[in-house]
């Protein structure tokens, strides 16, 4: 069976859902704002999520990412801009196109991405870009040094420490942008609107008693040699656990995606499926076996018709990012149709993006969003 590709993203802090947030580290004494003769000093230093103290321009004009795919996107809506993006990873491009980014921010289609050779990149590409800062995955060490050596000023970000807790990811995230981009501040607001649709969530979720909660699998890669799903330490646990359903996957105990076969799916019988972005795989492929030699009619999701496409937005709803809140919603709704039965997704949409990041979606946009193209897959 061949290698499982890695997801590669990163996130860049951490925070609870159940206190506002207030900083990267709940204090701003790690992020110093210098002054001389009374005047702002032209550097700002943070602590990245590599654990290192990194001086970064106050003026930061050019940004270049690696390693770290989600982020473009996140960026480019912080800004409301694409203007500071100038180089992005390949699989991030390709989102960028087949989803709403690039249509709500067309300059995005013009970061270059020639640097990225998927889990490396090329040092050289990328000094043409002449990036202020770099945004690296703090996973792999030896990208910083790479980054380092090259001259770049590197900014590491990491996810996986964090236990894939998607709202807990965005909401640092945005934190740690608003430090390093005070004028574009929405901590608070990012926060609030995540802690509420949570509180929202849970409140109608919690009742449901384990025998009735629904088994869930997450189909995260598929096809014609290949099945991987979310083990219990990667993002479809925490989905599942955040709609009281029930990953089926949690018994894979191995970092990120696991390897599975078909039997393995016939013991697990899910009641539903849901399939992220990361394949190009549509639920029609399953309800008529269309890849490779697999037959889905004997699981209870296909039988059922229960089989549905995770949505596209900004980027791939599977990760943290952008729509994390409404990603939490239409999961809650798809899982378990009857408590959710009064939440109308595309409002809901519009007045995210319209509060939070004041951008107007239109209804064919809104729609595009939750029915994907396969095309958009990262592969």
């Amino acid at each position: 069976m061949r290698k499982l590709k890695r997801f590669m993203l990163t996130a860049l802090a951490i925070v609870t859902l159940t206190v506002p947030l207030v900083g990267v580290h709940g204090s701003a004494s790690n992020v110093k704002a210098a002054t001389t003769t009374g005047k702002k000093s032209k550097t700002i230093t943070i602590k990245d999520e590599a654990g290192y103290k990194v001086t970064v321009p106050r003026n930061i004009k050019r940004i270049a990412v690696v390693g770290v795919w989600p982020l473009p996107a996140e960026l480019t809506v912080f800004f409301n801009s694409a203007d500071k993006i100038v180089g992005m990873p390949k699989a991030s491009m390709i989102a960028a196109k087949k989803g709403l980014l690039g249509e709500l921010y067309p300059n995005i289609l013009k970061a270059k991405t020639n640097y990225d050779n998927g889990d490396s990149f090329n040092t050289e590409e990328l000094k043409k870009l002449n990036p202020d800062v770099v945004f690296y995955n703090a996973k792999t060490p030896e990208q910083r040094k790479q980054l380092l050596n090259a001259g770049f000023t590197p900014v590491g970000i990491s996810n996986s420490k964090w236990h894939y807790d998607t709202i807990k990811t965005l909401n640092k995230q945005i934190a740690l942008l608003s430090k390093m981009f005070p004028k574009n501040n929405k901590a608070k607001v990012v926060s609030d609107y995540s802690q509420k649709e949570y509180d929202f969530v849970q409140k109608r979720v919690k009742n449901i008693k384990p025998a009735q909660r629904q088994k869930v699998f997450f189909l995260y890669e598929y096809d014609k040699s290949l099945i991987a799903t979310s083990s219990d330490k990667f993002f479809g646990q925490y989905w599942a656990d955040s709609v009281g359903a029930t990953n089926v996957g949690h018994t894979m105990k191995n970092d990120n995606a696991a390897n599975i076969n078909m039997e393995q799916i016939y013991k697990w019988n899910p009641d539903k499926i849901l399939i992220t972005n990361f394949t190009t795989a549509e639920p029609n492929d399953l309800y008529k076996n269309t890849i490779g030699n697999y037959d889905w009619s004997k699981v209870k999701a296909v039988k059922n018709k229960q089989v549905y496409k995770m949505p596209l937005g900004t980027y791939r709803s599977y990760t943290p990012g952008i729509d994390t809140p409404l990603t939490l919603l239409w999961m809650a709704k798809t899982v378990y149709p009857k408590q959710f039965k009064d939440v109308n997704i595309s409002k809901e949409t519009k007045q995210y993006y319209k509060k939070v990041f004041n951008v107007n979606l239109t209804n064919a946009q809104v729609k595009k969003m939750y029915h994907p193209s396969a095309s958009a897959s990262a592969n």
